[in-house]
């Protein structure tokens, strides 16, 4: 390494990855698409990208919106802050709130779950601004929770501006999302909050008795398609028919979204094809697995300082083609001594055939203690003579 500064990068391991498939001429042809406006498709636990078209043009995400409104509903629940066992009461606002729906009265009440069920089973709009209302006050402040969320998880193409995604009254902004916006937020809420996808995979549950109210799945691949647990559907006639969709099999869960397409019967036909796609073009590579090498820390005692990763790390190799594999280590610039074992110190990146394909945090595996003054001493002037030399060289 050259020590430039502050950004230490240690090769933690090269791995040249040769995938004995066939390739054929025709396979080489064959260009892979969708009809939908916009679309995405990555790996849950990396976020490596399988395919993307206009992935960061925002439009209206219709009731794609409410995976922020479980993400921020589930936060509030795991910082407790509130409790799944909570009463919820229907507010004259929340019960006047139309569209998809689950006919909640003024005054009638619900335990949180429930509400959050009804919210990601039917995509009830009243539900959602329950819910709403309920964590933060009043819509708008809960919509100000969506958005500093958004913004804390790397969503730079969205702006929300209601709960549940119904279209904006005459004067008012819509709500907007990218798909790689919308991709991400549901690869958060899956990863942080698991048991969202006991809602989303349900097709049907009993609300209420009397009067007898049926949650129905809006998500049609529900129980259709191997392996689908989820995500959310939304449509209005600005949004066209949309469905961010997750599906695992074996090691690997993928992550798909649909915006824009034409028909109910579309969304559904392309995620199926965006999912196949990524089930059956790409092969899983292990690219890691516990202590994937060792960042640099000058100020500390050991120097190298062994990482590893969270859970083993799989890579998505187009079938049928020799691809190079390698992985780097790079530590967080402001990482110093002491640092506690299981800190985060910096990123795992992975790269294919040249180019980053994703990247996941490492973890110190001991921990590291504070060197002395003489030792840092030391440690500053001989990577400064080996800069010099390096620049000579």
């Amino acid at each position: 390494m050259n020590g430039r500064g502050y950004i230490y990068s240690v090769v933690a391991a090269a791995l040249v990855v040769v995938l004995l498939f066939s390739w054929s001429a025709a396979g080489q042809a064959q260009v892979f698409d969708v009809a939908a406006r916009a679309a995405i498709l990555i790996d849950a636990e990396t976020g490596q990208v399988l395919f993307e078209k206009n992935a960061d043009q925002p439009y209206e995400p219709a009731s794609l919106v409410k995976i922020m409104t479980l993400l921020v509903a589930m936060d509030a629940v795991k910082a407790g802050r509130v409790s799944l066992t909570d009463p919820v009461r229907t507010s004259q606002r929340a019960a006047a709130v139309g569209g998809s729906q689950v006919y909640l009265a003024v005054g009638e009440t619900h335990p949180l779950e429930k509400m959050l069920k009804a919210v990601a089973i039917a995509s009830g709009n009243d539900a959602s601004m329950a819910v709403a209302e309920f964590i933060a006050g009043t819509e708008d402040a809960f919509v100000q929770l969506m958005n500093e969320r958004a913004r804390q998880i790397g969503m730079k193409q969205s702006r929300f501006t209601n709960a549940d995604g119904l279209p904006p009254e005459p004067g008012e902004e819509p709500s907007l999302a990218s798909a790689r916006d919308i991709a991400l937020a549901s690869r958060t809420l899956i990863l942080e909050h698991p048991k969202v996808l006991e809602w989303t995979s349900t097709a049907m549950e009993t609300f209420r008795e009397n009067p007898l109210f049926i949650l129905y799945n809006t998500n049609g691949l529900v129980g259709k398609y191997e392996g689908l647990d989820g995500l959310k559907t939304g449509h209005t006639t600005a949004a066209g028919w949309c469905l961010a969709a997750t599906a695992v099999r074996g090691n690997v869960r993928l992550i798909s979204v649909i915006m824009g397409a034409e028909s109910r019967a579309a969304r559904e036909e392309q995620t199926r094809a965006l999912l196949d796609y990524g089930f059956n073009r790409f092969a899983p590579v292990l690219a890691g697995e516990g202590e994937v090498g060792a960042a640099k820390v000058v100020t500390g005692i050991p120097e190298q300082v062994p990482v590893r990763v969270e859970r083993p790390v799989w890579a998505h190799v187009p079938r049928g083609q020799n691809v190079e594999l390698v992985t780097e280590i790079v530590t967080r610039p402001d990482l110093v001594a002491p640092i506690a074992q299981g800190e985060q110190v910096g990123e795992y990146v992975v790269y294919l055939g040249g180019q980053e394909a994703f990247r996941v945090p490492v973890y110190a595996a001991v921990d590291v203690e504070r060197a002395s003054v003489f030792v840092r001493a030391w440690r500053a002037v001989r990577d400064f003579v080996l800069d010099l030399v390096g620049r000579g060289a």
